[in-house]
């Protein structure tokens, strides 16, 4: 419903460039811990895993500064709701959150923390599909293996990230 009154108040979001990041506080008492929202769009329309992902062709993954993933591809609701914790109605840039990205990113050009986090989200969209492929081996109804194969990094467009820092 926000994304259909921002939307409505607006205009369409079609010429909103990929890309786009921002950076926000954690909220440990709203359980937003510290890492990167990734939102991605999967390159091959034609590649739905399963038909589970409720966004094809985005996928949102919640990961921890620690490469734990808080949130998969499949737990879009969780994951919006984090979003919406951190970001609604927050129109201005966090300086306490940006400083410490720029400090720690040497203004954004060192990512290689961010780019390991990204491999490692998108693992976890691989290693969903395969446990699920497994699951399809022994049900009936057919098998997933084999079909609509992921490989990795290729298969993913990013087109927004949402950091979450901790601010002493």
């Amino acid at each position: 419903m926000d994304l259909v009154n921002y939307i409505n108040a607006n205009g369409s979001l079609d010429s909103v460039p990929g890309g786009m990041h921002t950076v926000v506080i954690a909220d440990e008492e709203k359980e937003v811990l510290p890492g990167v929202i990734y939102v991605l769009r999967n390159v091959n329309a034609d590649v739905n895993i399963n038909n589970q992902n409720r966004l094809h062709p985005f996928y949102l993954i919640y990961i921890s500064d620690k490469g734990e993933i808080i949130t998969n591809h499949l737990d879009v609701k969780k994951t919006l709701d984090y979003l919406r914790n951190v970001c609604k109605g927050k129109s201005e840039a966090v300086k306490e959150a940006y400083d410490s990205f720029n400090n720690e990113t040497n203004d954004g050009r060192d990512m290689s923390k961010y780019s390991k986090l990204l491999e490692d989200s998108i693992k976890t969209i691989i290693e969903v599909k395969e446990d699920s492929d497994i699951d399809s081996l022994f049900s009936s109804g057919g098998t997933s293996a084999l079909i609509n194969n992921i490989k990795g990094l290729e298969n993913f467009e990013l087109i927004s990230f949402v950091v979450i820092k901790k601010v002493e």
